[in-house]
């Protein structure tokens, strides 16, 4: 499965700092920016509704979205970042890339967990180490994500990136990596318990030669 489209208006900004990104977003308007195939990144300002909408129905990372700027022909564009205020539910700026849709790009794209492992319904634990993947391709072969199935794993298994069927994408990293694993449900207890009674031992030792010393 290749990713989704999606389609996005914005205008040229021709103001820039503090102050005019607070006033443009009162009005309702997102600053942003779009880098990558011109010399200089482009202000550009959208509006804030049409982006928060947008962004509740796709996966931003993966997405390529056609930018239309003032209303000349569609860009194809991936999200690199958006910022939010540190606390309250309000979008900041967001950074675009714009793409080639014949060059390759990486992109980090997410892993999904699916099933329930036998080795939990045994009460083992799933520990995921990773959540996204990275990967290189043209832009709409961009999976939405990867689902692993981890109803086989039993305690003590392991899936590894080399597992995920990358459906002919490249994938980059080490392939030896764990995705995620299931461990025992008192491992950690233990070894808790094996630590204080080490203690306890070492300071009654501690105590008997005080006292013998006295």
């Amino acid at each position: 499965m290749t990713n989704e489209t999606a389609m996005l208006t914005a205008h040229t900004r021709t103001t820039s700092g503090k102050g005019a990104a607070r006033q443009l977003r009162r009005s309702g308007r997102l600053p942003a920016v779009v880098y990558g195939r011109r010399e200089e990144a482009e202000s550009l300002a959208l509006d804030t509704h049409e982006l928060s909408r947008l962004l509740s129905r796709i996966h931003a990372a993966t997405t390529v979205i056609d930018l239309e700027v003032d209303g000349g022909k569609p860009r194809p564009v991936l999200i690199r970042e958006i910022q939010r205020h540190p606390y309250r539910p309000e979008l900041l700026h967001v950074d675009f890339f714009e793409i080639r849709a014949d060059v390759k790009i990486r992109v980090q794209v997410p892993i999904h967990v699916v099933g329930t492992a036998v080795g939990v319904e045994m009460g083992g634990i799933l520990q995921q180490h990773r959540h996204e993947m990275e990967v290189e391709c043209l832009p709409g072969e961009i999976p939405p994500g990867f689902e692993v199935d981890i109803s086989g794993l039993d305690i003590g298994d392991a899936i590894h990136i080399s597992d995920v069927d990358a459906g002919g994408v490249t994938v980059l990293g080490d392939m030896d990596e764990t995705l995620c694993t299931i461990v025992p449900p008192a491992a950690e207890e233990v070894e808790e318990v094996e630590e204080v009674e080490e203690g306890a031992e070492e300071e009654a030792e501690a105590e008997a030669e005080e006292e013998a010393e006295g």
